[in-house]
């Protein structure tokens, strides 16, 4: 589990073709150091698993569905990914749950400075399997980054940005029309869980059934 508190930026240095798979090799300063073979890692909000680790860099095989289902099919070498170490049971919650289960793709429509601020306005296009468990203040991980929604107009979200967030991810990276990973919250999914079970129940229920039951 992760929490969307990106850790590191790292830079995507080489991308293989392996059979049908690909194998992409990260190159970073810190987090190769405290991954073990097997290890899960968020990249840029994809869990992946960490192989060939060496002490600036790891490896990872990525299956046709992660690459296509995922902001990976924009990837070249060089560009850079949020970096993020599964959390530990004795660590502070910054962020939200974060799976680095991608539930979508959206894409930037841009990363403006908000006038006479420091800020940054995030605007990105939502597709309709991520807008429906997306709410005003609620919170959505965009490239593996925990964020939280400021406005949500049809399937245009806009997110408020800090200049430490812009330093510290890879959103200074993104273009206009770059596709971005996606996570909905964890806990909307569970809530349309329960309330679609409670209504099938009660649309279940018979005339005779409530018959039975003295109606």
């Amino acid at each position: 589990m992760f929490t969307g508190i990106v850790e590191e930026v790292g830079r995507i240095s080489r991308i293989e073709q392996r059979g049908e798979n690909r194998r992409i090799t990260v190159t970073a300063e810190h987090s190769p150091k405290e991954l073990k073979t097997g290890d899960s890692v968020s990249v840029s909000g994809v869990c992946l698993t960490a192989l060939d680790i060496m002490p600036d860099s790891f490896c990872a095989d990525l299956a046709p569905e992660t690459w296509m289902r995922t902001s990976f099919s924009r990837i070249q070498e060089g560009a850079l990914v949020n970096l993020e170490l599964p959390m530990k049971a004795d660590g502070r919650f910054g962020g939200h749950i974060v799976q680095g289960h991608v539930d979508g793709v959206g894409k930037l429509i841009a990363l403006e400075r908000i006038a006479d601020s420091e800020n940054w306005w995030l605007h990105v296009e939502l597709p309709e399997e991520v807008e429906k468990y997306t709410v005003y203040k609620g919170s959505i991980s965009i490239e593996g980054i925990s964020l939280t929604v400021a406005q949500l107009e049809n399937k245009r979200c806009t997110i408020a940005i800090i200049p430490h967030t812009v330093e510290m991810t890879n959103l200074h990276s993104l273009k206009p029309d770059d596709p971005v990973n996606l996570e909905a919250d964890l806990v909307a999914k569970y809530v349309e869980k329960m309330i679609m079970r409670k209504t099938d129940a009660e649309s279940s229920l018979t005339v005779e059934d409530l018959v039975q039951q003295g109606f």
